[in-house]
């Protein structure tokens, strides 16, 4: 595959020496590359992923649905408890439940119980990922420039945080990643005058990939290889190129792929999936705000300085030279830029924004720096120079705010978590004044080692021992001490899934009154009851004569209203 024709690279490859050496070593052939990043990004997303409960409110929501599928046997119906849940396609329910068998199967015991096995799918699609970076970034520039991509990928702080969470999102970035590597060839071949037709397997690793993400998470992936098929033919004003994707065989056979379970969920809904997930999911998320995550314009520019970090500090540079080899209408360029810049304008125009969303169109971020890093264009303005301090700066803020936030929260400085977060300032500093002596490449690796030890020292050191933040767990806690055979519980002013999942599907929710009638049945019942809905339980617990114990109270932040709640834990209690 021809690759694009680059300008000059610097002579001075930066010295053989600490991370710089183990850079050559990792490069010195293909498959040793793959390797090396399958190493990092594993050893990247592995601090926190065992520690951390369940985050609300859609990691439990996932994990909790897929459990209920094991339970029941129906791997057709989506559930979360005994709501529909098809706002999402079957794929990740899919994944998340042959993952918790294969590990009961090797016998992890309570494996259906524990939500790090339901963030596997994510952990190896966010490892999968950085490697598609990989291959697809082969398309554009040499191995030493892909790698440089992937390892962005790797260190960006949003993949880190969705390689952690047992969501769609890690899973739909490596199907869009495999599918635009694919596409990505078959155009630059035919823009290149190459007569002969794409390999069979190019043609089928695109279609199955575009299957694939469909059956996780429906039509974005569909919206993004559209948006760039359409936005090249425009700007080449032809698209016969997309002949060679053997259309009409493609589609079938991804729709072979698709179409069974769609059938069969159909059958199942009477069509209610289609309308939850094109209408509400897809066109409702487009029109309107959706559980208050109603955003302007913009919002993900101004998100991307953090979520892309520490990719996004060396964008600004590498913007100048995109421009002009934009304007030259130069094919691997015009690609990365029909893959980003039209999906970006309609997530920038929809109404619901989340961060997530736009997770699919980092890789060309990053394959789009790699490429001007290879040929040595940054821009050397001083002005944009200047912000690559934030390299620095980030690491140095990050860690400051969570140690004062982990204090502030009765928890003291947490002096375990101090040496590696010293070490990620350390290395985001080396990045910064390093970039001026040793050009773009070792400033990258010091960057990418820096968000690797600043994701290390948050996920696995500062998070885990802060259980204020997890009040689900703390009233799992209480039923797991219960010394009864089967604790069930009522809640009443919180209704987060994550209780649902590590307290059961049993949990009623209901309000401060219905609690106290809950408690009056009798056996082994608890309730949790939020301070704004005690008085009403104490008015029906006299109303009716219950008799009860009081445990301790809980004080925690419920991080789905990001506010902080005192539970009180209350208890059947036999009449004297």
């Amino acid at each position: 595959m021809s690759k694009i024709n680059c300008m000059p690279v610097r002579a001075n490859v930066w010295p053989t020496r600490g991370l710089s050496a183990f850079f050559d070593f990792a490069l010195a052939t293909r498959r040793r590359t793959a390797v090396v990043l399958a190493l990092i990004s594993f050893l990247a997303f592995l601090p926190g992923f065992f520690q951390i409960p369940p985050i609300d409110r859609d990691e439990p929501r996932y994990a909790q649905a897929s459990k209920q599928m094991i339970e029941t046997g129906d791997y057709v119906d989506i559930r979360f408890i005994n709501e529909e849940a098809n706002d999402k396609p079957v794929g990740i329910y899919w994944l998340q439940a042959a993952t918790v068998k294969t590990a009961a199967a090797l016998g992890l015991h309570g494996a259906r119980d524990k939500i790090w096995v339901y963030r596997l799918p994510s952990l190896f699609g966010a490892i999968g990922a950085v490697l598609g970076t990989f291959w697809c970034a082969l398309a554009f520039v040499d191995r030493r420039g892909a790698a440089v991509a992937a390892l962005i990928m790797a260190a960006s702080t949003l993949l880190g945080v969705e390689a952690r969470l047992a969501k769609t999102d890690a899973m739909l970035l490596l199907s869009v990643v495999v599918a635009m590597g694919a596409l990505a060839r078959v155009y630059l071949a035919a823009r290149n005058a190459e007569t002969q037709q794409p390999r069979l397997s190019v043609v089928a690793t695109f279609w199955t990939a575009l299957a694939v993400g469909v059956l996780i998470k429906g039509l974005p992936i569909l919206m993004i290889a559209g948006l760039t098929v359409l936005t090249l033919a425009i700007v080449d004003r032809s698209a016969r190129w997309w002949l060679a994707m053997r259309p009409v065989s493609g589609i079938a056979w991804a729709a072979l792929l698709v179409v069974p379970w769609l059938i069969a969920i159909s059958m199942r809904t009477g069509g209610d999936f289609v309308l939850a997930s094109v209408g509400h999911d897809t066109l409702g998320k487009i029109l309107n705000a959706q559980q208050s995550h109603g955003a302007p314009p913009g919002l993900y520019l101004v998100l991307f300085f953090v979520t892309f970090f520490p990719g996004s500090i060396l964008a600004s540079l590498a913007v100048p030279e995109v421009v002009r080899s934009a304007w030259r209408r130069e094919p691997a360029i015009s690609f990365l830029l029909a893959w980003l810049v039209p999906t970006w304008i309609v997530f920038e125009l929809a109404v619901t924004k989340l961060p997530h969303y736009v997770l699919p169109l980092y890789p060309a971020i990053a394959i789009l720096l790699a490429v001007v890093v290879e040929r040595n264009m940054l821009s050397r303005r001083g002005w944009l120079v200047l912000g690559l301090v934030w390299w620095f700066l980030i690491p140095l803020i990050a860690s400051v705010a969570v140690i004062a936030g982990a204090i502030a929260l009765g928890y003291g400085p947490l002096p375990a978590a101090w040496p590696v977060l010293a070490a990620a300032i350390i290395c985001g500093y080396l990045a910064w004044r390093s970039y001026a002596h040793d050009g773009a490449e070792r400033s990258i690796v010091f960057a990418a080692a820096a968000s690797l030890l600043l994701s290390a020292g948050i996920y696995g050191l500062v998070i885990p021992p802060l259980g204020q933040l997890f009040p689900s767990v703390a009233m799992a806690n209480v039923l797991h001490k219960a010394g009864c055979a089967h604790p069930v519980a009522a809640i009443a002013g919180y209704e987060e899934p994550s209780v649902i999942f590590l307290a059961g599907a049993e949990t009623v929710s209901t309000d401060g009154a219905g609690v106290a009638d809950y408690l009056r049945g009798g056996g082994c019942r608890f309730g949790f009851v939020d301070a704004r809905q005690e008085a009403a339980f104490m008015a029906r617990a006299q109303e009716i004569g219950l008799h009860y114990d009081r445990g301790p109270p809980i004080e925690a932040i419920n991080l789905g209203h990001v506010g902080r709640i005192t539970i009180a834990a209350f208890r059947t209690k036999e009449a004297p």
